[in-house]
């Protein structure tokens, strides 16, 4: 978030494929924000992010120019929250390597803790997702913005032998999961045998049969092409994983108060039309997949619930994460003990 000229900004940005930026101008911005992401440039998200862009270049009289690099060009998830919290990278959208980063913050991501996407978000807009904000920001040294954004609603099980119908279906199935020791331990305490990779590793790990299944929301399984080579898809919406727009503090300050404002406003407004453009999208999806051939299930979220507490799960991660947001995450789920 620095002063540049706009040739030096065309030159370095333009040289990056897919790379977003405003529409040429006469005179250079006074600040350009170099924001990164790691979906690709067909998801909500992305697109979003550039009609944010576009509309804050407007209401700050092209004062402020936000480039948006899609798709992990600027390196992984936690390449680029590695670079946000040095300075060499503005912004960044961050989903589950922020709670690797900060435990607390893969708390809305508990398995089953939500009853619908509408609980989710409110505890999000509450008092858990202050909470959350508020230490992810003292630990890390970021600015950790208000509206959380939606990677793709709840997430889904899916596999190649058989449907998941109950708990006692998972036992020793080897499931990709993300990196994150979370969703390890949920697994785990379902009976599974996690099998921990990036996403860009899912495809060809379901193909050779590396893995039995993975999960992911609709949105990803339908990106992914996963339904090429698994049969079932099993609805148990058994994790949530939403999005975080952060940024460098030194890089934030540098901006005028005024057009920081304008960012915020526009950015949380960005936020709210993208949740529902995943609730639409995910609408679509399962009539879309299943006539792709995929096989879709429902389950009876409860009977997970049940394995998980008999197994210690919530109380486990009641410890990690600390009775105070314990506390704030309890009046929004029903699955806590």
């Amino acid at each position: 978030m620095k002063t540049i000229s706009r040739r030096t900004v065309l030159s370095a940005a333009g040289a990056l494929a897919g790379t977003q930026l405003l529409p040429r101008r006469a005179q250079a911005a006074e600040f350009t924000v170099r924001l990164g992401h790691d979906v690709p440039e067909s998801h909500s998200i992305h697109k979003r992010l550039v009609e944010a862009a576009q509309e804050i270049s407007k209401q700050t009289k092209e004062r402020v120019e936000i480039q948006i690099f899609s798709n992990s060009q600027l390196g992984s998830s936690v390449d680029m929250l590695s670079q946000v919290r040095s300075g060499a990278l503005d912004m960044m959208t961050v989903g589950t390597p922020l709670g690797n980063a900060v435990p607390l913050a893969g708390i809305s991501a508990l398995a089953f803790a939500f009853p619908n996407i509408e609980r989710a978000w409110e505890a999000m807009d509450g008092d858990l997702g202050r909470h959350v904000r508020q230490v992810v920001s003292k630990q890390l040294r970021i600015v950790a913005f208000d509206r959380i954004w939606d990677f793709g609603g709840f997430r889904q099980i899916t596999t190649s032998t058989k449907p998941i119908n109950q708990p006692d279906d998972l036992k020793g199935m080897k499931i990709r999961l993300p990196v994150s020791p979370l969703y390890t331990s949920t697994f785990q305490a379902l009976g599974a045998s996690p099998v921990s990779m990036n996403f860009v590793e899912v495809y060809s790990a379901l193909q050779t049969e590396i893995a039995d299944g993975q999960e992911n929301p609709l949105a990803l399984i339908n990106t992914g092409r996963f339904y090429e080579v698994q049969r079932f898809c099993s609805l148990t919406a058994h994790m949530w994983e939403p999005v975080t727009l952060v940024a460098n503090p030194r890089a934030w300050d540098n901006v005028p108060k005024d057009a920081q404002e304008v960012v915020r406003r526009v950015m949380g407004e960005a936020a709210l039309r993208q949740r529902n453009d995943s609730e639409q999208e995910n609408l679509t999806l399962q009539k879309e997949m299943s006539q792709k051939g995929l096989v879709f299930n429902n389950v009876d979220r409860s009977a997970f619930q049940r394995a998980l507490r008999a197994a210690g799960y919530y109380e486990q991660w009641k410890q990690k994460f600390g009775e105070e947001a314990w506390q704030h995450l309890k009046p929004y789920s029903e699955a806590l003990p």
